[in-house]
């Protein structure tokens, strides 16, 4: 339980962590999914390849698009593409990298799956079955059948309980036959991939190291921003609800005096806490105002201190602080005469 809480935590320690978690997951699935999948050739002539391909890519392209929902930052990017520039503006570079990181996560699942179903031979075997060369493996000088009949025939290779072509080719050398060609390519896209992702990991810093490091910390930037935000907003409407209870049940407890009920409660201390964290907006319409100026014009990343007033009005930028002196001490001595 130790490991799995460690593992656990690793995962929540950032953004990144957490997507890797979710994508090894969802990898680990699909190979679960493909051993559960009870796959059922139809060894009709016109049905077998749309059966096996569309085993071999469709599912492959919803674990796609599932990699994109389950990404927490597929909402932020939209967010950021589609807000207005205001006083902040857009960095296509950023949108990019978060785009990219994105679907290189997504396409976990899917490459899993790919490689497991070409290397099972499945799918290969059923959508290519009719394609089997009778002259090479077979007997294709079989008097008593047409093409049309042959291809029924070879239709029926991945189905061995029905197959009824044995003078023509023996099942067990087709279906070999196909698996290995399907193993082959199994083996050549996992070798495809796995140069990709060496290369894509190998040789990007070599080039852009400045501008990755510069997309990544915004990333990182835009996602921290976005949680801050909502944890402000969130106690921000904790602090309001708050106040809006207390001040509805002193009002019900000044009605109840009014009648002669009991007495008054007094106010609980951390009403003034949850006044103060208000930050000034007490109003509904204030506060629809404030969330849609942040989404209007987000301030400019662009830190400053405060300027300070002096006496002539506001002191200029540039200028260093002046600090108050210290208080001179002053010193009494007293003499007498004896």
């Amino acid at each position: 339980m130790d490991k799995f809480r460690m593992i656990f935590q690793f995962f929540q320690s950032n953004q990144e962590s957490f997507m890797n978690g979710i994508c090894g997951i969802m990898a680990l699935a699909s190979t679960q999914m493909y051993s559960a999948f009870d796959f059922n050739c139809p060894c009709l002539p016109h049905y077998n390849m749309a059966y096996g391909l569309g085993i071999l890519l469709v599912p492959p392209f919803i674990l796609f698009l599932l990699g994109f929902v389950l990404n927490n930052n597929i909402s932020m990017l939209a967010e950021e593409w589609r807000r207005p520039h205001g006083q902040r503006g857009k960095d296509p570079a950023v949108l990019r990298y978060m785009f990219c990181s994105m679907a290189q996560r997504a396409m976990i699942a899917p490459v899993v799956w790919v490689s497991v179903t070409l290397l099972d031979g499945k799918c290969i075997t059923c959508a290519f079955c009719t394609s089997v060369p009778v002259e090479t493996l077979g007997n294709a000088s079989h008097p008593l059948l047409s093409q049309g009949e042959i291809q029924r025939v070879l239709a029926r290779i991945p189905c061995k309980e029905i197959y009824n072509g044995q003078e023509l080719i023996a099942n067990e050398v087709a279906v070999r036959y196909l698996r290995c060609i399907s193993q082959a390519l199994g083996w050549c896209f996992v070798l495809l991939m796995t140069t990709l992702a060496f290369l894509v990991r190998s040789l990007r810093p070599c080039f852009s190291q400045a501008a990755f490091l510069k997309s990544r910390y915004w990333s990182h930037y835009i996602d921290i921003e976005r949680k801050l935000f909502d944890e402000t907003c969130a106690e921000h409407a904790r602090s309001f609800a708050k106040v809006c209870i207390q001040q509805f049940f002193e009002g019900m407890s000044t009605d109840l005096v009014a009648a002669h009920c009991h007495q008054p409660r007094k106010a609980s201390e951390d009403m003034g806490e949850a006044s103060k964290k208000l930050l000034g907006i007490t109003d509904q319409g204030t506060m629809n105002m404030a969330l849609k100026s942040w989404h209007r014009c987000k301030p400019p990343l662009h830190l400053h201190p405060p300027v300070l007033p002096s006496g002539n009005g506001w002191a200029g930028e540039g200028q260093p602080p002046v600090h108050p002196s210290a208080p001179r001490r002053e010193t009494a001595a007293y003499y007498s005469l004896v």
